[in-house]
């Protein structure tokens, strides 16, 4: 029998919950953060899925209740096809108080009172949830990267820190893409679509890849790319990043972009990286073709 994998994470506001779930997420768990625990059965009906599932909850949700998740807990824990686990992020009242005294943010436990007030009243509702947790993490004195390494250590011990690396092509008649962390531009090479014969392909074509790759300039820029990438993408993984994209531009984004793009991603692949690839441009080419 498959077992379904769930991690309920909580804790009071300020300790560190959004950041544990987010940890979660990068290491491959279906998160979903202020989940109604009357829902939480509904969700796991049908077959167990392949991903494990990290569910926020806490004080915020409507129908919270200690009683209701120590039952809820209970009763997962006597699902055969449920494995369980609890985390609790915890935190000193004094930090908690900076950490709100910081942000200027009411306490959502006690909007209308002080944040001492909140504070308190909110870890008197949770302590008996503590007390039953499976894992506990106290993260007074832990910064973000250090609270990542400290889930990362319970929940992906064997697969260490995880980085994915997206590699992107695309168009700059249509603009930057969002949410990029380098960009490349490939402009400069010679452009396959004064070809006749390449006019209609694209750069995943290997008549099309050679042509650009003939080009003199070819060959130290590639080079150069890879090397910067391998050089930095263990300083990305120590610092905790989960992911990171880079992408290439070129006119239409259908020739040079492209060709570089799956050109740099093999390279990577092939030294071990975890690589995503994706080409915005064929992602909305129909039938009709958008010149480069």
């Amino acid at each position: 029998m498959t077992q379904q994998r769930i991690v309920l994470v909580t804790g009071p506001s300020g300790a560190g919950r959004s950041t544990a779930i987010r940890v979660l997420e990068d290491l491959g768990f279906e998160a979903i953060d202020n989940l109604p625990m009357g829902l939480l059965l509904r969700l796991l009906e049908g077959p167990a899925r392949e991903r494990p599932m990290a569910l926020g909850l806490d004080a915020r949700n409507r129908d919270f209740s200690t009683i209701g998740f120590i039952e809820l807990a209970a009763k997962l824990r006597r699902m055969a096809d449920v494995d369980l686990a609890t985390l609790y992020l915890d935190c000193s009242d004094e930090v908690l108080l900076r950490r709100f005294s910081e942000t200027r943010r009411r306490h959502p436990v006690a909007a209308n009172a002080s944040p001492e007030t909140g504070v308190m009243q909110e870890k008197e509702l949770l302590a008996p949830i503590r007390e039953i947790a499976d894992t506990l993490i106290d993260t007074s004195p832990l910064n973000v990267h250090q609270l990542r390494q400290e889930v990362e250590r319970w929940f992906a011990p064997q697969s260490g820190r995880h980085l994915v690396v997206s590699v992107e092509s695309f168009s700059y008649k249509r603009g930057l893409p969002r949410g990029l962390d380098m960009v490349f531009d490939c402009r400069f090479l010679a452009n396959p679509y004064w070809q006749p014969d390449l006019r209609a392909e694209d750069g995943r074509n290997p008549d099309v890849a050679r042509y650009v790759q003939s080009d003199a300039n070819y060959a130290p820029f590639f080079e150069r790319v890879v090397d910067l990438l391998t050089h930095l993408l263990p300083a990305y993984r120590a610092e905790g990043k989960a992911h990171l994209s880079v992408a290439f531009g070129c006119t239409g984004g259908q020739h040079r972009s492209v060709a570089t793009a799956e050109a740099v991603a093999k390279a990577l692949a092939e030294g071990g990286q975890q690589v995503a690839i994706r080409h915005r441009e064929m992602e909305r080419r129909s039938l009709n073709v958008r010149p480069d």
